[in-house]
């Protein structure tokens, strides 16, 4: 069990809730892109100064790793990470600290994400004296498609290797403070595709004397949906999306090049490579089929984010332990979503958890999902998310992982 009282660390937290928050607000307001998010790490290397941490930097991103040392010596070792990049959209919330950078928001919650692992920083070097071994605090930028955790992970920002590593994404339209995971597949390999039919343009009014690769990539699209349902078991999900579709830009144009983009989203290894190269067929198929070519060309993304078993049982434990049995959920289906957490789980035993942020009388089915112009958060929610975390650390720092 930890030695740490429930009420002692969640009533810490809580104490330390306006500060949380404030930190929050501040990255909310002045969101950033990508793998540089300087004004970010600036904002969190503040929020902790003073604090007895080793820091350390890479040279691929602005992202940093704070350590902290027990004072009870060498122990084991754990990773937090919290994940700082925006996205490039607008806000509509109307709140008072909204985005005053146009076109970017913070609408995934890693504002949120952020915030509550510097407010388990500060839980925790309050407690250094009582803790054998070391805690690592991953702030991570470019989450958002940049593979930021891989780029910090090549930077030897991890090593040596922890123990065990935990994360959280929030989840605005979940129950408010509802921990969620699941053994296993959590989220999908995600993969982004590009198909390019080329045929021969002309005029509009004579299509007899051009190849249109129009309709041809329209069939291309249909195609693939019924590839997917009658080619793949359910029980393996796979999703192939088509997401953007470009050929011509004038009403009376036989355009020579259809561009098609979209998405790939797997659960296992074997089923994306299956996927790719039933995709090729089908699109170098179709396209020969009509006289025409076609290029199926993949940007390979982020691999399945797995949950180690033991990382999950410990959690719930902590969870169940600390905030009832009602504050866990065990979800039965992994999300077709993608997290590039996945690369830390590839080299560490861990969990990503999600957190449940709607606020309590609202109805959290209804509200706005991640990536919506309207997403906003229960910030009462933050103090328990870094209670939790804290909790998380401690935890395998005193026993590491389950053996079963």
């Amino acid at each position: 069990m930890n030695s740490i009282p429930n009420d002692d660390l969640s009533a810490a937290a809580e104490a330390l809730g306006p500060d949380i928050t404030a930190l929050r607000r501040a990255i909310h307001s002045d969101p950033e892109l990508g793998l540089e998010t300087p004004r970010t790490m600036a904002k969190v290397r503040e929020a902790l100064a003073n604090l007895p941490l080793e820091w350390r930097e890479g040279t691929k991103t602005t992202g940093q790793v704070a350590i902290l040392k027990g004072g009870k010596g060498a122990g084991r070792r754990v990773l937090l990470r919290g994940d700082m990049d925006a996205l490039p959209m607008g806000e509509e919330t109307g709140l008072d600290f909204a985005s005053t950078i146009p076109g970017r928001m913070h609408a995934c919650g890693h504002d949120s994400h952020t915030a509550m692992l510097a407010g388990a920083v500060r839980l925790l070097a309050d407690r250094a004296g009582d803790i054998a071994g070391e805690v690592m605090f991953m702030f991570q930028p470019g989450e958002e498609g940049f593979g930021g955790a891989r780029m910090m992970i090549e930077d030897g920002l991890l090593d040596p290797a922890p123990e065990a590593a935990f994360a959280y994404h929030i989840i605005p339209n979940a129950p408010h403070g509802l921990f969620v995971c699941r053994e296993g597949a959590l989220m999908a390999a995600s993969d982004a595709i590009e198909i390019v039919v080329t045929g021969r343009g002309g005029h509009a009014s004579m299509p007899h004397s051009a190849a249109d690769p129009l309709p041809v990539a329209c069939e291309i699209v249909t195609a693939l949906q019924a590839m997917v349902t009658r080619r793949f078991d359910a029980a393996d999900p796979v999703v192939v999306t088509v997401t953007q579709f470009r050929a011509s830009n004038a009403d009376n144009v036989i355009a020579e090049r259809c561009v098609l983009r979209g998405t790939i989203r797997t659960l296992s290894d074997a089923t994306r490579e299956r996927v790719h190269a039933a995709c090729r067929d089908l699109v170098t198929g179709i396209a020969s089929a009509h006289g025409m070519k076609a290029e199926f060309i993949v940007q390979q993304g982020f691999p399945v984010t797995a949950n180690d078993p033991r990382a999950v049982q410990l959690a719930r434990e902590v969870a169940t332990d600390r905030f009832g049995s009602a504050s866990w959920y065990d979800l039965p289906d992994p999300l077709m979503t993608a997290e590039d957490f996945s690369y830390v789980l590839q080299k560490v035993p861990g969990a990503m958890l999600l957190l449940g942020v709607a606020a309590p009388d609202a109805d959290w089915a209804k509200a706005p999902g991640l990536h919506s112009p309207h997403m906003h958060i229960d910030e009462a929610v933050l103090p328990r998310g870094s209670a939790m975390l804290a909790a998380l650390a401690l935890r395998v720092l005193e026993t590491g992982l389950p053996t079963t």
